[in-house]
């Protein structure tokens, strides 16, 4: 596509979709028996598998803290997970994923109760269509709940942006690529905090109210998800 071209005809994206419609979801709690916890995600068609390690000891040790854990969290795209094929390894956008979402995940979790222990997170990107940071946290958020770990609450993770001029939630790929900003958020649903909130491009504050009205919207409908794909998890154990 062009940056020229349409995305948004007659109040429907090029999806089918309205503008404050989410692509459709899929969350799974266990897949991996051998990790503490696991849960994969799909979102549009985001394919996105997290695995928790831990509480164990941290590794280096200089890394410990003598009075609470630490999270180490890595975010990798797989080197096929987009059209143009990926290098593997880290980069520098992997590394700024890997820490917000650290900060985004720390408030909800008791990391007092573990001193000196690390809890290891893997993000694994298998497909990825815009939007993989938030679908990222809801899947981490799911494997950390799987591992038994202690949480205030669970941590939901959703974006708005704006494509044509006009605030739409949910961003895909074109939407992205083409769209004038985005803006990923990250809360607390019962607490009502906001662990994280970023903007890429330029909103005016009216547009950024909309954007962050739009997506708290469906921070109750994707945190109950979260706990459907939870009790699903335990009812088929």
């Amino acid at each position: 596509m062009k940056k020229s071209d349409k995305l948004i005809v007659d109040g429907k994206r090029l999806d089918g979709r309205d503008l404050d419609e989410l692509r459709p979801i899929k969350m799974e709690v266990g897949p991996l028996k051998r990790a503490d916890g696991s849960a994969y995600v799909e979102w549009g068609k985001n394919k996105i598998l997290a695995t928790v390690y831990g509480p164990r000891e941290t590794h280096p040790r200089h890394l410990q803290e003598s009075d609470s854990a630490i999270i180490q969290v890595r975010y990798n795209m797989a080197s096929f997970s987009v059209e143009d094929r990926k290098r593997p390894g880290p980069d520098r956008r992997s590394t700024e994923i890997s820490k917000v979402t650290r900060e985004a995940l720390e408030p909800a979790l008791f990391l007092s109760k573990y001193p000196r222990s690390s809890i290891d997170l893997n993000i694994e990107v298998l497909q990825a269509d815009a939007g993989t940071r938030c679908t990222g946290i809801n899947a981490a958020s799911l494997a950390i709940a799987d591992a038994g770990i202690p949480m205030r609450d669970l941590v939901v993770a959703v974006a708005a942006g704006k494509v044509d001029g006009k605030v739409c939630l949910d961003l895909d790929k074109s939407e992205d690529n083409l769209g004038e900003a985005d803006v990923p958020m990250a809360i607390m649903p019962r607490r009502k905090l906001v662990t994280l909130l970023q903007m890429d491009g330029h909103l005016t504050p009216e547009e950024f109210k909309e954007a962050l009205g739009m997506s708290m919207s469906v921070v109750d409908r994707i945190h109950e998800m979260q706990r459907n794909a939870l009790m699903d998890k335990y009812r088929g154990d």
